[in-house]
């Protein structure tokens, strides 16, 4: 099923297509599998829940299109016809280029804390953590910059995620995908995408600002834009509003 890539599956009901970023090429684990079921636990009254990861190893030239397809060739491979997708930040990315690049398997997109191109703070803390690792050293407090706004948070925030990426050599994997973003531009293509589509953003995403959340629903036909003022990057999905609003759209008619 789903072309061998790694996914976990709850629930009940038609397909729901969830893709996140992980640093891993690999089904959650850990804390990191608590955290992804606890967010996906309320769709799975309606849905079959497919949380869907990339294959490991792939090359390092891999694009945001490359990805798209991969996760296209397991869609076909596994379903009837065209499904739901639920997408949040770096998966909200392959979720818009797979909508434009194979409209005929996208039913419903939903979409949080995402855009059509990430913004500056968000390109520079990425490639940060791509330059970081690419000197062997540990990449995730480069991600410190768009976790918080306050400069003693960010000094506090890199030493845990300097203790969060646990001595880890390898990060090609995540180097890969979040170098494929890096060249992610949707902008000029967002009306090719015919699935019905819901942005749900906070107003203070540092990652993807709003003004290119509303860029990227202003693009894409009939597309609907709810924001979450005050609500960081990761304080989207956690906002008790997220499922409810998520849900609504997914299920309507």
């Amino acid at each position: 099923m789903l072309n061998d890539l790694p996914y976990l599956s709850a629930g009940e009901g038609p397909p729901l297509i969830v893709l996140i970023y992980t640093p891993q090429a690999a089904k959650p684990t850990g804390m990191t599998r608590w955290s992804t079921m606890r967010l996906v636990r309320p769709f799975t009254r309606d849905f079959t829940v497919y949380v869907v990861n990339r294959p490991p190893g792939l090359p390092s030239t891999t694009t945001m299109a490359d990805l798209a397809a991969i996760f296209a060739r397991a869609i076909r491979a596994t379903f009837d016809g065209p499904v739901n997708v639920l997408a949040l930040s770096t998966g909200g990315s392959i979720a818009l280029q797979l909508a434009a690049d194979h409209p005929g398997l996208v039913d419903r997109l939903v979409l949080a804390g995402t855009a059509c191109t990430l913004g500056p703070a968000g390109r520079r803390a990425q490639r940060g953590y791509i330059e970081r690792a690419r000197r062997g050293r540990r990449p995730s407090p480069a991600l410190a910059e768009i976790v918080t706004a306050s400069a003693l948070g960010r000094v506090l925030l890199r030493g845990l995620l300097w203790l969060s990426d646990g001595g880890r050599a390898d990060h090609a994997d995540a180097v890969t995908v979040l170098n494929a973003e890096d060249g992610f531009d949707l902008r000029g293509r967002l009306s090719e995408i015919k699935a019905a589509t819901l942005l749900i953003q906070g107003g203070d995403d540092l990652v993807y600002p709003l003004d290119l959340a509303r860029q990227t629903v202003e693009g894409i036909p009939d597309a609907q834009l709810v924001v979450y003022p005050g609500r960081s990057h990761s304080g989207t999905f956690t906002d008790r509003r997220f499922a409810p609003d998520a849900l609504a759209f997914l299920t309507d008619g």
